[in-house]
């Protein structure tokens, strides 16, 4: 089996979880950007860890781009666009962006306002299936910022066990939507866009830069859990923090390196590898 750019995707295959410190020197001066996510990738217990912020300035002092995607709303991403030191958010698994420069906030989706308005009323019909046939289902409590997906809670501030948040799964996929879960969220989904190809399309619309076989080398992917498969699979360069361990069952392909440390800790110890190395 092979991935993306014809790398093996065998699970624990050699060229995947190697330590993050063999990241080699001529990788990390050739960057010319770092796509991250956000929950257990930079945060921990839903707080943004004061490691992982101060890492994030320290990679844009060394010239990087940095491009925040998250499963997370897209009412969120606008305040992670406007206050962290990045370049571009993109938020709720690849359905839009948020960009702050000097004109201003600008704001792009990955489908058309028809089509949105068309999702919005599918997936309300979802919610309300969902609502009858498993009312132990929580929505999230950041429902009232998303603007293109339903979520559900699944271990932030409720904790579902294995075997419901894979009912809960079929049940989304079974009322027509696609699904992907988080390490906290369960959201359903309509369209054909995921953080990989959110992150392409945007980094397009605003940079005019196409993340293309060859300029992709140049970008480094970093991530934890299921919604960021697509994003793993897509990026070659790609690192987790060692909480992405829990969730290897749900990657198919897996991260190239890995952190020792977890969470927040670990996105500024592959920070470090970076910027000592450029």
């Amino acid at each position: 089996m092979t991935g993306a750019h014809g790398k093996p995707t065998a699970l624990g295959g050699p060229d995947q979880l190697r330590p993050i410190s063999e990241l080699p020197r001529e990788a990390c001066q050739a960057l010319a950007g770092v796509v991250f996510d956000v929950d257990d990738t930079v945060t921990r217990a839903g707080t943004l860890e004061e490691a992982a912020y101060s890492a994030m300035f320290r990679l844009r002092e060394a010239g990087l781009k940095l491009v925040a995607v998250t499963g997370r709303p897209l009412g969120f991403a606008e305040l992670m666009a406007r206050m962290w030191p990045i370049d571009l958010a993109v938020g709720e698994n690849g359905a839009g962006y948020l960009r702050l420069d000097a004109a201003g906030l600008r704001a792009g989706y990955y489908a058309d306002a028809e089509t949105r308005a068309a999702h919005a009323a599918a997936l309300a019909a979802v919610r309300d299936r969902i609502s009858a046939e498993a009312p132990w289902a929580r929505l999230t409590d950041d429902h009232w910022a998303r603007r293109c997906d339903v979520a559900w809670d699944i271990g932030e501030r409720v904790q579902l066990e294995a075997a419901r948040i894979e009912a809960l799964r079929a049940l989304i996929e079974g009322a027509g939507a696609r699904c992907v879960v988080s390490s906290v969220h369960a959201h359903a989904m309509l369209g054909d866009y995921d953080k990989a190809n959110g992150v392409v399309r945007a980094c397009e619309d605003v940079f005019g830069t196409q993340l293309g076989p060859t300029e992709l080398e140049r970008w480094l992917f970093i991530g934890d859990s299921g919604n960021d498969a697509a994003a793993f699979a897509y990026f070659p360069v790609s690192a987790g923090v060692a909480n992405v361990r829990e969730h290897l069952a749900r990657l198919p392909v897996l991260p190239r390196y890995v952190s020792r440390a977890d969470r927040g800790l670990g996105y500024a110890e592959i920070a470090r590898v970076i910027t000592e190395h450029r």
